[in-house]
Formats: structure tokens, sequence, C-alpha cells
């Protein structure tokens, strides 16, 4: 699925607008924390955007967390959504809501991403990578989805049919300023199917462009994500060295035929783990497509063991959706569905592995000192409730709240509290007032369901 038009598509209604407090020191009180396998307990700082062990001499927010359980913000690591002005408009609040902090939009048309990029990674917002660069063949996938007028002279996605026109068309790909290049292998191994008139556009690559796109991205510094339909586009993409493989083989059956065929051998498997190519799942999009009841119990059937075959090899799996109405939210639904991972390993790869492989040069998805200091509160243990994960009770960003309470955000400014001697006390007035609101408590609400700085946001 790509560069499906916006209005084209089911409209959701976008949750009201986060917005993100000005950066807070917080005192985190018997936080449970999420270490990739178990929920360990401490007392938390946020310093500067940082996680700390060290104790500040003030803090802004000081919350009792005894009965809550933090962990790393999710990340989407394969959807079209938020790739334009109108996706952004449509979608961006619903990823916060979500609890999705990172996303990667894998085949972006330059015009729409430059608008969408402005809009989005800021603090009350999605950090999103954009492929920019999507490559694709003369027949090739996504062709047959795009406008006329967006399949003419490379404006929305790039059309190479040789190494040669790779090497021409190269200064194209820098004009886009890719955060990621994308190239469409799909049935490559099958040429006969360029042939085939319900076809054209749905196509992708031959090896030789392929490498040559590969050989050139790489040596510019760039990564390289591959979609695949068939195993062989899975083998072919582990061989020519791509970073990320787009999606499962089995996640649609684009050919309508037996879904055995797209079953990944295990010693393909195990190659793709020792290039250590990581392999984002998107099989939630699978619903998209009409299909009976019998071939979707079959496709799920594939995409199972396509799942346990590169788990046992010890496959990188990073989540993303392809769901253009949803989020990563949706993955983990169907992940778990599965039953291929524990909870654990379904909460790791989404809030661990996947950010800390869309953005490796940053300290994501984890407590430890300094850490980025972004997390989601969840009122019971996501390991035990598995729904918890879907209703977040606080966000956090870079130590700001995000919230959609206008009060929240706007009370980061007051004084500090001091954490080395208690406050003065206060001569009591004579008059009892009416109890005021404070973003800055020290003691919790009784039997708190969240922070009081939290509820609602």
């Amino acid at each position: 699925m790509d560069l499906l038009a916006g209005p084209a598509v089911a409209q959701t209604a976008s949750p009201e607008p986060f917005k993100a407090s000005s950066p807070l020191t917080l005192e985190l009180k018997s936080a449970r924390w999420f270490d990739g396998q178990v929920f360990q307990r401490a007392t938390l700082y946020v310093v500067d955007g940082k996680f700390t062990r060290k104790k500040p001499k003030k803090v802004h927010r000081s919350m009792d967390l005894h009965s809550q359980y933090l962990v790393p913000p999710l990340a989407e690591a394969h959807n079209h959504n938020l790739q334009n002005a109108w996706g952004v408009e449509h979608y961006g609040q619903r990823y916060l809501q979500d609890g999705v902090f990172y996303s990667a939009q894998l085949c972006a048309d330059p015009a729409g991403t430059e608008v969408a990029r402005a809009r989005l990674n800021g603090h009350d917002s999605v950090d999103t990578l954009f492929a920019s660069a999507c490559i694709t063949s003369s027949d090739g996938h996504p062709l047959a989805q795009l406008t006329p007028a967006a399949r003419k002279d490379d404006s929305a996605v790039l059309v190479m049919d040789s190494a040669l026109d790779a090497e021409r068309k190269w200064a194209k790909v820098a004009e886009r300023k890719p955060d990621l290049v994308k190239i469409v292998l799909s049935n490559h191994e099958r040429p006969e199917l360029r042939a085939r008139p319900d076809l054209q556009g749905r196509l992708g690559l031959n090896l030789d462009t392929a490498a040559a796109v590969v050989r050139l991205a790489h040596r510019d510094g760039l990564r390289v994500v591959a979609h695949v339909d068939s195993p062989p586009d899975f083998e072919a993409a582990v061989k020519l060295g791509v970073d990320l493989i787009a999606d499962l083989p089995g996640f649609f059956n684009p050919l309508g035929e037996d879904p055995e065929r797209l079953l990944i051998s295990p010693e393909a498997a195990a190659r793709a783990a020792q290039a250590k190519v990581a392999v984002i799942t998107a099989t939630a999009a699978t619903s998209l497509f009409p299909t009976t009841p019998q071939q979707l119990d079959k496709l799920r059937s594939v995409q199972r063991r396509n799942l346990e075959r590169l788990k046992a090899a010890g496959v990188p799996l990073l989540v993303g959706s392809d769901l253009f109405t949803g989020t990563a939210q949706a993955e983990i639904k169907q992940l778990a569905e599965f039953g291929v991972f524990s909870a654990a390993e379904l909460l790791k790869m989404s809030s661990m592995d996947t950010p800390q492989a869309l953005y490796p040069k940053r300290k994501l998805g984890c407590f430890d000192e300094g850490c980025e200091a972004s997390f989601i509160l969840l009122g019971t243990d996501p390991l035990q409730d598995a729904k918890a994960i879907t209703t977040p009770l606080l966000r956090v960003k870079q130590g700001r709240i995000l919230t959609q309470m206008d009060g929240v955000a706007d009370g980061a400014e007051q004084p500090g509290i001091s954490t080395d001697a208690p406050a003065a006390k206060k001569k009591a007035p004579t008059k009892k007032p009416a109890p005021a609101k404070t973003q800055a408590s020290t003691k919790p609400a009784a039997k708190p369901v969240a922070p009081a700085s939290a509820r609602n946001s």
C-alpha cells in the first residue's frame, strides 16, 4: 500500500490537538519501568529532557507512580498516512493519542513531504522519517494507484529500468532529501508477469537496477528499505544488502495463487539474521484486501509461520502496520493474535526495538541514564493486561507533558519544588478558600488512576 490518496480513504474523527508543556524537571517516585523483559522499580528523575538517577535540587512535578507502569513510546515503522498535509491533519493527533511517537512513512511524494515535515518532528508531534525517494520500474508498484499526473516525469515516484537509469537519475534522489530510500521488488523472479496488462504498475525493479540503487544509496550514507512480495524478493533484498525489509511475504496475495508459495525458507531467514536485515511485520493491512474468510485464514497461517521462522533465526523484527487508517496499535493487536510472541517480546519490539532501529543515533526506548525522557504511563501491567497499552494515561516527550487540557501545558511555568528541604509553612487563612488545582503537588490524589497532572492528557 503506497501513496494512497487521502480523501479516498475513510475518514476518522481526529482527536483534540495535543499541546506540549515547557521542559519540566520531574520526580517519578516508585516508578515501575520496562527494561525489555520485566518491570523494574526505582525513583527516576527527568532533567533537561533526559532520564537521570541523580536527584535534582528542584522539580516542577513530583508524581507517586506506585500503582502505574512506564513504557517507552511506541513506533510505527511502516505507514503512509503522514505523508502530506491532509494526512497530518487527519492522523497526526491519532498517533499521539495511541502513544506512538515515532514513524516511518515509506513512499512519500516529495511535494507532500515538504509540507508534512514542517508540521512534524516537533515537541507536540510525531518524529517521522520519510522515504521521499521511492524507486520502482516503469511497470512497477505503486504506479497503478497514482493519478495520471502523479505518474509523469518522476513527480511522485522515481522510475528506473536499468542501472544506467539509476546513475543518470541519482541527482533527483538527493533533491528529495530522503531519510530513507525505498526500492520496490515485486515478484522480480517472474519476468513473464510483465506481459500481463492487469499487472502493469504493480511489479517492480529488476535486480541490476536494484543493485545499482543500493550501491549509490549506501555510498551517500542513506539506508535502503525494500518492498517485497515473494520469498525470492525477500532473498534478493537480503543479498542486495538492504537495511530494512518493509513487509512480510504473505502480508497479502497479489497473484491469488496458493498462499504456501509465500513461505520464507528457514535458510533464507538464517541469511537475513546473519546480514542483520530488519523486517517490518506489516500484517494489519491484510484485512483491507478483498478476500474470503478461507483465503484469509490461509494467509494468516502463512504469516504466522513466517514470523515463527524469522523469530527462530534471530532476525530483527520491527512493528509497522501499513494500515492507512491506523497506527502501530493495530499491528500490535494483530501480532498478539498470532501468539508467536510473548507479551514482553511484543512490548519490547514495539517500544524499544522499533524506535531504536528507526533512530539508531538517538538514545530511545530506554530509562537508563541519559536516555531521552519520553514515555507513556499505563494504569495496569501490560504484560498481564494486553489492553493497557491502548489507553495511555500520560504522555511525556523529551521531558514535556503532552496534554489535551489547556491548563496543564500552560501551568508548566510554576515555581519548582525544592527536594532539599520542606517548604516553609504558611499561615492559615482566616477563611478557607476553595481548593485550587495545582500541577506541582507532591501528594498523589487518593487511589489515583493517573497523576493529577496527567488525567485526560
